[in-house]
């Protein structure tokens, strides 16, 4: 009686054609399919079922690592490389919903629909690969790739997250006081710079001036944003405040009107206790001469000239 061959399902995203020569059959696969142990990623590349993640964000990069398993020469960009870098979309959308993003090399054929192929040049020091093993864009050229085109305070919402990420790479156990190194941020801004070097016509350098990873959220980089192009005076982001209860950070600050601005968030106040603390800071602000303005991060997202008019009455 011949014993049944094994049927080793992949561990990663595997052609079709691979999986032929590592033993398994057409029928085996169709078999395996059929009762749900084999996932079908994209047309011509396979996974085990059992290792297909629930995570959206966690499926797009698999599916963007199994396109790369038919254009090998292939590197994850964009929207695919901005989720695997897990960088903030300046919108109400996440780039893991966007169409799965690889770069191939020119004289490739470019593509659009529900995988998008761009065609380029990539210099050796704009691709790396990450510590799951996907080879992708770096950091700064994957910022540049979605800044490119948006609007500023859209834009700055990349470039502001991007430049907290490579400050934080830039030292050991980051801290507050690493995101306001001068020295740190120049080399942020200056990575961003190459890498808007090689991809014309960019038209990012105002942004890239503007760039801040002390701004902690996208909230935050979308009124620095809308201030810039309302003409207000540029405010320093979480500064240092002395205070008899601590040291606190307030999102906005100028110094010169002894102004406060706060972005408030549901993030802010996830601890019920979170309101009541938030109040209490205010108050200790307010007694030490500070005045407040504030407004909601859904305002700045939807009704930025509303904030932007409290903002500039507070002023007054």
């Amino acid at each position: 009686m011949r014993t049944p061959k094994p049927c080793v399902l992949p561990k990663r995203p595997t052609t079709r054609a691979d999986l032929l020569a590592s033993g398994m059959t057409q029928q085996m696969i169709r078999t395996a399919l059929g009762a749900g142990r084999l996932h079908r990623v994209r047309r011509g590349v396979f996974i085990d079922a059992a290792l297909w993640p629930p995570e959206p964000r966690e499926q797009h990069l698999l599916r963007a690592v199994a396109e790369r398993e038919l254009f090998p020469e292939g590197v994850l960009s964009h929207q695919s490389a901005a989720a695997a870098w897990q960088l903030p979309h300046p919108g109400f959308t996440a780039w893991h919903d966007l169409p799965v993003s690889i770069t191939l090399p020119r004289g490739s054929r470019s593509r659009t629909g529900a995988v998008i192929h761009h065609v380029g040049t990539l210099p050796p020091s704009q691709v790396t690969v990450d510590a799951e093993g996907r080879r992708l864009t770096s950091l700064a050229r994957t910022a540049v790739d979605v800044a490119a085109g948006r609007a500023l305070p859209e834009a700055l919402v990349v470039f502001d997250a991007a430049a907290r990420l490579l400050c934080a790479a830039m030292v050991v156990g980051p801290r507050r006081s690493d995101y306001a190194n001068h020295r740190l941020i120049a080399a942020a801004r200056e990575a961003f710079e190459q890498a808007a070097l090689t991809r014309p016509p960019a038209g990012l350098r105002p942004v890239i001036a503007l760039a801040d990873p002390c701004r902690e959220s996208a909230p935050e980089s979308l009124s620095a944003g809308h201030f810039h192009l309302a003409g207000l005076p540029r405010p320093e982001c979480q500064a240092r405040l002395n205070t008899a209860v601590g040291t606190l950070y307030p999102d906005f600050y100028w110094s010169e009107q002894q102004l406060i601005g706060e972005c408030d968030g549901a993030v802010k106040y996830t601890d019920p206790s979170g309101y009541v603390r938030e109040k209490e800071r205010e108050q200790v602000l307010r007694d030490l001469g500070y005045r407040m303005v504030r407004w909601q991060a859904k305002e700045i997202m939807l009704a930025p000239a509303a904030v932007i008019e409290r903002v500039s009455r507070a002023f007054g």
